[in-house]
């Protein structure tokens, strides 16, 4: 079973289709771009942090609670004959567990710091993968092979559902970030600032035939000057990170957080004044708040259209007593009380809100099919939200189609009997002067 991302789904469930946003609090910290040959390598261009970085971070800064470290590796996952490509494949700590609010697992045990120091073939798997590669069953035991890595299943993260960009967090293997840097990704070189320099008062031992010739003496080639190492620094393989996840001690300590972490790494990777820094730092509960007051902006959008379709819908109803007032007071007339006109005016009203309502149901749905099979996109029918819509326009109904029904209640029947009857005597001598003198057909006319 061969994975495609253009058939990717989503979501399979009501749970699974929601959005989840970030807690107050939450910080993101990743490299900044790189440029070559004036061209820019984009997001984490730059090999800058550091695991000691998220160590130095959560040990300095005064207002962060908690920092977890992030590695990214993208590989296809074997289960005995089925395979699976998972959106990612995350090295962290357990902490980043706690950060993002998977510490609550759905089965099995999260791994521990032992098992990122000794870099342990263990992992976790999202909900998205247990389906499509268990089909179902519980993966807690059994291995998977990664690379040609055999990686034991010891957990199942809880459900997640889609971010705020889309992506399905139910489709991650998250392990231990040391299995996932030095088992699967591998180490990158960079350019250390300092690095060439703290070597200056030392020879590379790559350079000496034998150990006892600094000692001698002897060598075989000039040592370079202070000036001459810094025009040639040395490459240095480290162990760099992707991202670093950050949580506030609170919400309302987020902008000193930001601060402290930002001296921090500009000292640590020795920046001078002026220099852009070579890291970013997310504010995720910004996005989240403006999500979040986006939301309140359609909601409040939405009331208005409703207010707007109720004011013509009364009106309408409106409209429809005066022209029908021949009709109440015939009905009054004859024995109808004031409830039983209040009653069929309401119920009109409720049957044109719920028409309204079950038109636009099927044209949501029509859309929605038409998505699916244009952009691949799995749509699911939610019937709570089909009730929800057929209790809205119900509601509609009653609560603007109160006032006509009340005023078609509360018409006199005698006075429009009357008014009636004079409308009456009025057309029959309209027709007895243009067409002749045939009251009876005149009558039955009018009737």
């Amino acid at each position: 079973m061969n994975r495609h991302r253009g058939c990717r789904r989503y979501s399979d469930d009501g749970d699974r289709a929601r959005i989840i946003l970030h807690d107050p609090g939450d910080l993101q910290i990743d490299p900044s771009d790189a440029v070559k040959a004036v061209a820019s390598t984009g997001s984490g261009g730059k090999v800058t942090l550091t695991p000691t970085d998220s160590e130095a971070i959560l040990r300095e800064c005064g207002a962060v609670r908690r920092a977890a470290p992030s590695v990214d590796s993208h590989a296809q996952i074997v289960y005995g004959s089925r395979n699976w490509l998972p959106m990612n494949i995350l090295g962290t700590t357990p902490d980043f567990l706690v950060v993002r609010n998977w510490a609550n697992l759905a089965e099995g045990e999260p791994f521990t710091d032992d098992d990122v120091q000794r870099g342990a073939w263990v992992c976790l798997v999202g909900q998205s993968i247990v389906r499509e590669l268990f089909g179902g069953e519980s993966p807690v035991g059994k291995q998977i092979r990664i690379k040609a890595v055999d990686m034991k299943v010891i957990g199942v993260l809880g459900i997640k559902g889609a971010n705020m960009m889309g992506k399905d967090q139910d489709d991650y293997v998250v392990a231990p970030w040391t299995t996932v840097k030095y088992r699967l990704s591998g180490l990158r070189q960079a350019t250390i600032p300092g690095a060439a320099s703290s070597s200056s008062g030392q020879v590379n031992t790559a350079s000496q035939l034998y150990p006892s010739q600094e000692q001698q003496g002897v060598r075989l080639y000039p040592q370079k000057s202070a000036l001459q190492v810094a025009d040639t620094p040395q490459m240095t393989r480290f162990a760099d990170l992707d991202d670093i996840w950050v949580s506030a001690a609170s919400p309302e300590e987020v902008p000193l957080a930001i601060r402290e972490i930002t001296s921090l790494l500009r000292d640590r990777h020795r920046l001078r004044d002026g220099d852009p820094d070579d890291f970013r730092i997310r504010d995720l509960t910004e996005i989240s708040q403006a999500l979040a007051s986006t939301g309140k902006l359609m909601t409040r959008l939405l009331l208005i259209s409703l207010v707007t379709d109720g004011v013509g819908i009364m009106n309408i109803m409106l409209a429809s007593v005066m022209e029908r007032t021949r009709e109440i007071g015939l009905r009054m007339a004859i024995g109808a009380r004031a409830k039983d006109i209040r009653r069929q005016f309401l119920a009109e009203a409720v049957i044109l809100c719920l028409f309204g309502g079950i038109t636009g149901i099927l044209l949501g749905h029509g859309v929605s099919l038409a998505v699916a099979a244009l952009l691949h996109w799995r749509t699911i029918p939610s019937l709570p939200v089909i009730i929800v819509a057929f209790a809205v326009s119900a509601s509609t109904g009653i609560v603007f189609g109160f006032y006509p029904a009340w005023r078609a209640s509360r018409l006199d029947p005698i006075e429009h009997c009357v008014t009636d009857s004079m409308t009456f005597h009025f057309y029959c001598d309209f027709v007895r002067v243009h067409v002749g003198d045939k009251p009876a057909k005149s009558e039955k006319l009018w009737r």
